[in-house]
């Protein structure tokens, strides 16, 4: 595959087989950002678990102190108070049949995250095959079913991301934007990484976090010492 000169240009800045303290990795991102737009920072983990096991699962939610830079889109499906709660707490969309009816009909998903209340998992349940396979399907779990409407809405546009593990043990997490500098990145990535190792499995043996990577929209990965 044929890289453009900027990526080129970044890669020989970076030593592949060494490890970087995470102040170094993200300076040496921040410094060979050569993008027209202000690129998105993300963490990738390696994990030494087997997500095939139900006992080896990681997965959790957690806000980061700097926000993610990014203008995130809420649904709220709900109904009487719980929807007036949703709209006065700054919710971008809510409903209830209506919201379904036009997810199913039109493929419509135009929104980031889709928060409900429990009472109408069974109505959401109708599109679960949609949303599901887009990580759009409320879960407890991520603090996207629940009666406190206006806390998980506040959440998530303080910047609440959701870390979890794909089929191939990898977790990957957006940690802001590389307009943030060095100091809040360097935050936002402590909090993701220090929820990661809370999260550990008891079932996890060996090395838990085999590597880790940082990388922006359009740069190579730098390995950090986590």
């Amino acid at each position: 595959m044929k890289r453009g000169k900027n990526y080129v240009s970044a890669a020989s800045a970076i030593e592949k087989s060494k490890q970087y303290d995470i102040q170094d990795a993200i300076q040496l991102l921040i410094s060979n950002s050569k993008a027209k737009f202000d690129e998105t920072v993300e963490a990738h983990f390696r994990l030494g678990v087997d997500g095939r096991n139900a006992d080896q699962q990681v997965r959790g939610v957690v806000v980061l102190p700097n926000g993610t830079g990014k203008s995130v889109k809420v649904l709220v499906i709900a109904k009487g108070e719980k929807a007036k709660e949703a709209e006065a707490s700054g919710a971008d969309f809510v409903g209830a049949e209506d919201m379904i009816e036009k997810i199913q009909k039109e493929n419509w998903l135009d929104f980031d995250v889709c928060i409900t209340t429990p009472d109408m998992m069974g109505l959401v349940g109708r599109i679960a095959r949609i949303l599901g396979p887009k990580g759009l399907m409320p879960n407890p779990k991520s603090g996207t079913v629940t009666m406190d409407v206006k806390k998980a809405i506040e959440d998530v546009k303080a910047g609440k991301v959701e870390y979890r593990l794909d089929k191939t043990n990898n977790i990957h997490v957006i940690i802001g934007k590389v307009s943030f500098g060095q100091e809040k990145l360097a935050e936002n990535f402590d909090v993701v990484l220090n929820a990661i190792n809370k999260a550990r499995p008891a079932a996890a043996k060996g090395t838990y976090i085999k590597n880790c990577t940082l990388a922006t929209t359009m740069s190579p990965g730098i390995k950090v010492k986590a």
